[in-house]
């Protein structure tokens, strides 16, 4: 049945209105009134609505799967309880039965399977909502891994995403999240992120360009994947041995230091922010894996998002205001970002910024008691819910994907520090295109303050700063010169005509017989004769 558009449509509708009635209900009959009591009773509804929702998601799979990934890293609109149901709908999705897939396999390679590979595995060793992964070894020997789309789900996902057209109908008609995200941007994103993975070949292509763009970097590395064998449907790449980057019992047996694991693996993904373009926008455990000798691998290319360079600066410039405490200028960028609209309380916001900071850099968050820290983000949850604060659709995927990477980095180091590990990288990324004569946001008394710190070579800095100096010295002196041109000018004019004054003044004098008359004029002669000789 799961198979059949109208029962697929009706399933993934049916549920949503449930749950929009459900959710209507509740707050009419609260009003409001978040007492303790009102919160278990609302945390009882949503952790019920998850568990459904989990239910039909992995009964379905398709789209729903994905859906539910995504709301999975979605802390800012689920309540908490919703996105730990949800944990898990990103590596237990059923299998299709073996023959299903090797169906498949044999319809794209047109071909028994013999005629290509010696063995292959009786289950696949990875099952995802896209595609399986099965192990297996060519004629020649090579130990490879092969991805088989999952049979008839390009139609699935075509269903699917007619029934979720009609699902953001009810959500901006019936609900207030349209206030915080544009419904119909957000489809389009979904369909232009997820729509790809459907193309394996695609996928192909995104892993050689990161692969291209990344490779050189020390202790990454990315699968060679195979042409010859590779389809619309079915994807051929090397084996490449390891075990989830999440899997701490692998990484002491190995006594790989967690701490260098993490660091390597966030400017993995922090270098995808500064250059713009292209980012990995699934970046789950299941797709990290790590080897015994500390090596990172990164597969899956299937979802991929992409940064302009313009949002990039943005981000940095946000990141800047951070890191020096000019909360205004982090505002500046979340509306050059489209998060903060023009007539938000700035104030109220900046203020907000700062308490979280404050408490991340002093520790506060980890040592602060139970009822602080439910008081801190209660706060920022109200400000978030009053202000106009929203999320623009094209940052969808990026929010869940820096959502999804913070999670793994904080399993691989609980006591990592973000803001610690990316500032370095980020200096000198800003310093470099500021020498290059790029534009970039980083102000010159925020390098300067670097530099005294000894965070950042002041030879350097020196250098880039001084060159707009020396052109503001060079500007402002020949303006100098040519008003005091000027001046001259206007100078030596008036003492001309205080001589043709003085000189008619004296014939006058001289006319009418005044003695005294002659003396002044003879005077403003003399006096305005000498001052246009010395101009």
């Amino acid at each position: 049945m799961k198979n059949f558009a109208i029962y697929r449509i009706y399933r993934i509708v049916w549920m949503s209105i449930k749950f929009f009635v459900q959710v209507m209900f509740f707050q009419r009959r609260y009003k409001g009134r978040f007492t303790p009591i009102v919160n278990l009773k609302w945390e009882k509804l949503v952790t019920k609505q998850a568990k459904e929702y989990k239910k039909t998601a992995l009964q379905l799979g398709g789209l729903m799967i994905k859906v539910g990934q995504f709301l999975s890293t979605r802390a800012d609109i689920m309540p908490p309880s919703f996105i730990e149901e949800l944990e898990g709908l990103t590596d237990r999705v059923p299998s299709v039965p073996k023959e299903q897939a090797m169906d498949v396999l044999k319809e794209e390679w047109n071909a028994e399977l013999d005629d290509f590979v010696s063995n292959l595995s009786e289950q696949p060793v990875a099952s995802a909502s896209i595609g399986e992964v099965y192990k297996g070894t060519l004629k020649n020997g090579e130990t490879v891994a092969i991805k088989i789309q999952r049979p008839g789900i390009e139609r699935i996902i075509r269903i699917d995403f007619r029934a979720m057209k009609i699902v953001i109908w009810l959500v901006r008609h019936f609900t207030k999240f349209s206030k915080q995200l544009d419904f119909n941007l957000l489809y389009k994103e979904m369909v232009n992120t997820i729509a790809p993975e459907l193309n394996f070949l695609q996928e192909l292509q995104n892993g050689r360009n990161f692969s291209n763009r990344y490779g050189h970097l020390k202790g990454i590395r990315f699968p060679v994947y195979y042409d010859e064998f590779s389809t619309r449907r079915v994807l051929v790449m090397e084996w490449i041995e390891g075990s989830r980057i999440s899997d701490i019992a692998y990484l002491e047996t190995h006594q790989l230091d967690r701490s260098s694991i993490t660091k390597r693996l966030f400017l993995l993904f922090l270098e995808q922010v500064l250059e713009g373009g292209e980012f990995h926008a699934d970046p789950h455990a299941g797709n990290i894996l790590i080897q015994a000798d500390g090596t990172i691998v990164l597969i899956d290319f299937g979802m991929v998002g992409s940064i302009t360079k313009e949002q990039s600066q943005s981000i940095v410039k946000v990141v800047e205001g951070i890191i020096f405490s000019q909360y205004d200028q982090v505002l500046d960028g979340l509306e050059e970002l489209q998060f903060l609209l023009p007539e938000a309380n700035r104030t109220l916001l900046a203020d907000a910024i700062a308490r979280l900071v404050s408490a991340y850099e002093s520790n506060e968050l980890k040592e602060m008691d139970n009822f602080v820290v439910e008081r801190l983000l209660t706060d920022l949850k109200e400000i978030v819910r009053t202000q106009p604060v929203q999320l623009p659709a094209e940052f969808a995927f990026f929010g869940r994907a820096i959502s999804t990477l913070v999670g793994v980095l904080y399993i691989l180091d609980p006591n990592v520090d973000l803001l610690a590990l990316g500032k370095p990288r980020i200096l000198e990324w800003t310093t470099s295109k500021a020498i290059g004569g790029e534009k970039v946001n980083f102000s010159a008394a925020n390098l300067l303050k670097l530099g005294k710190k000894g965070l950042l070579p002041l030879r350097k800095i020196s250098t880039f700063l001084e060159e707009p100096t020396k052109m503001r010295e060079y500007m402002q002196k020949r303006d100098e010169q040519i008003l005091t041109h000027q001046l001259k000018l206007q100078s030596r004019l008036f003492s001309g005509i205080s001589m043709m004054i003085g000189l008619t003044t004296f014939f006058v004098g001289l006319g009418i017989h005044n003695q005294t008359l002659m003396i002044y004029a003879s005077l403003i002669f003399v006096v305005a004769g000498w001052m246009f000789r010395k101009k």
